[in-house]
């Protein structure tokens, strides 16, 4: 399908450190779709915001400029689509 991202990541029950996104570009919004049976969070380090990610949930975030992570969960499969 047509698409504005350069590349998709499928992430499957992986923790994510604090990063940025290297290959996004500054003035773009990345699109995180989360999937599964999970109960994770979203951290934005930069912004000390720590947001609910369920299965369902999108987030659009500035990743070349905001530290992001995803911390262990409790329970559940996580699929996250970046």
């Amino acid at each position: 399908w047509p698409s504005i991202y350069v590349g998709i990541d499928v992430i499957v029950n992986q923790e994510t450190p604090p990063h940025l996104d290297k290959v996004s570009a500054p003035s773009l919004l990345d699109l995180l779709v989360s999937l599964g049976t999970h109960d994770a969070q979203f951290h934005v380090s930069d912004l000390g915001s720590i947001f609910g990610c369920q299965p369902g949930t999108m987030i659009y975030l500035a990743g070349k400029l905001h530290h992001h992570s995803v911390p262990k969960w409790e329970k559940g499969e996580r699929i996250a689509l970046a």
